[in-house]
């Protein structure tokens, strides 16, 4: 059945490369070698007799899960193939459909082979990229809130192994992105085959920065009003988290997880974001005592809505990080590229990291500090994680970004300290 479903999501593949007009050629076998190759080796660490590793994705992404599969096989591990329904956005526990046609009791009757399955990989490759995603669309808000729900437990899991995440092109995600497929997948292909390593220097300079910080002033303008906007959030308890394509492949960034209690004040959002398959973008959020009170969205408030209102955590941030790949030249709507963009600054609506807190949050030691923590309002829990992102590279709607007193700012892409 899975060789089946391979073959036509090759046939689909090589359709759409043949519709791509002249000088048309599928991904080169060598770039998927070292795409493969970064993800395993690289952002895995490489690969054992002792690993268990999951490869999530829909089948239309089968050229690169193939040679995961076959490299896993060859270092000597388990690979188990999960190839995702295009009706299921990213594998979650359940489809559309049941989200669209099940009840509660439906929705709450998880299979354990489902959770078994996870619990069995210890390392995990999710390859993005939808083949139809209008067909995990048009959800309701306590639609979308439901699937959310029921997989935050597996996601859980997933973010407690060693993981990865990458985006493979298709001609639906070109379309959604407004460019052809031949120029998109050039990008996608390119910014997944360069060294990440070379991020780590630019990134290894802001640590102590962050880590000696106590509070974080983010300065936006609101493009309608032209009103000067500040939002402060308080990073003392925060570890400072560099990714340089351990976690994100392409990846540039550097994160910490602020006090959730402690966000206030207001912020605008410019870049588009693409949610569930749904444009959001110009996004106004304030805070009151760490809690999102007022928000808006020129385009697609109410999915804007429908991830606000999910749960109680979901009003409050658990992330603030700096977009450090001045290679990412072009803005896409698919926040695994437009929060790396070089000169950026993206804040999470939702869940926080518990990395950013502990070195190993799974021990029983580490597991009591964390609920501790969350008990006193510093870390954040919520079925979301959803990265919205400013501009701070010119004519964005950024202005400036202090961390007590100190002033970072974009240079040529990446964020330094100013003077």
């Amino acid at each position: 059945m899975q060789d089946g479903c391979a073959s036509q999501a090759m046939s689909r593949y090589n359709a759409a490369r043949r519709d791509c007009g002249v000088g048309r050629t599928m991904i080169a076998s060598k770039d998927l070698e070292t795409w493969a190759g970064y993800l395993l080796d690289h952002s895995l660490g490489g690969i054992s007799a002792d690993d268990w590793v999951m490869i999530k994705g829909e089948a239309v992404c089968w050229p690169l899960m193939a040679v995961l599969e076959r490299r896993v096989i060859e270092a000597g591990g388990v690979p188990d193939v999960y190839l995702v329904p295009p009706n299921n956005e990213r594998g979650r526990v359940w489809s559309a459909t049941m989200a669209r046609s099940g009840n509660d009791a439906q929705l709450a009757r998880i299979p354990e082979w489902h959770r078994a399955r996870y619990e069995r990989m210890n390392k995990y490759v999710e390859v993005l990229g939808a083949e139809d995603p209008a067909q995990f669309m048009g959800l309701t808000a306590e639609q979308s809130q439901a699937l959310a729900a029921s997989d935050r437990p597996f996601a859980n899991i997933r973010l407690a192994a060693n993981w990865v995440i990458t985006l493979f092109p298709t001609a639906a995600s070109a379309e959604m992105e407004g460019m052809d497929f031949q120029t998109y997948e050039r990008f996608i292909v390119g910014a997944s085959t360069t060294d990440p390593r070379p991020l780590l220097e630019a990134e290894e300079k802001l640590v102590p920065v962050i880590e000696g910080g106590k509070t974080i002033r983010i300065v936006t303008e609101h493009p309608h009003t032209s009103r000067e906007l500040v939002l402060e959030l308080n990073i003392s308890r925060g570890r400072a988290v560099m990714s340089y394509g351990l976690r994100n492949f392409p990846d540039g960034e550097i994160f910490t997880s602020p006090d959730a209690s402690s966000a206030r004040g207001e912020i605008f959002v410019d870049l588009p974001v693409n949610y569930g398959g749904n444009d959001i973008r110009g996004m106004y959020l304030r805070f009151e005592d760490g809690r999102i009170v007022e928000y808006s969205a020129d385009e697609g408030h109410d999915h804007l809505a429908a991830i606000i209102e999910t749960d109680e955590g979901s009003h409050r941030l658990g992330e603030v990080a700096l977009g450090m790949n001045p290679g990412l030249d072009r803005v896409l709507k698919h926040p695994l590229f437009v929060e790396k963009v070089g000169g950026t600054l993206h804040i999470a609506i939702g869940a926080s990291y518990e990395n950013c807190y502990l070195d190993d949050p799974g021990t029983d030691e580490g597991k009591a500090e964390i609920e501790r923590l969350v008990s006193a309002g510093v870390i954040n829990r919520s079925s979301q994680h959803v990265d919205i992102v400013t501009d701070f590279r010119p004519g964005g709607a950024g202005r400036s970004v202090h961390i007590d007193g100190v002033e970072l700012a974009p240079n040529n892409g990446v964020w330094e300290v100013v003077g």
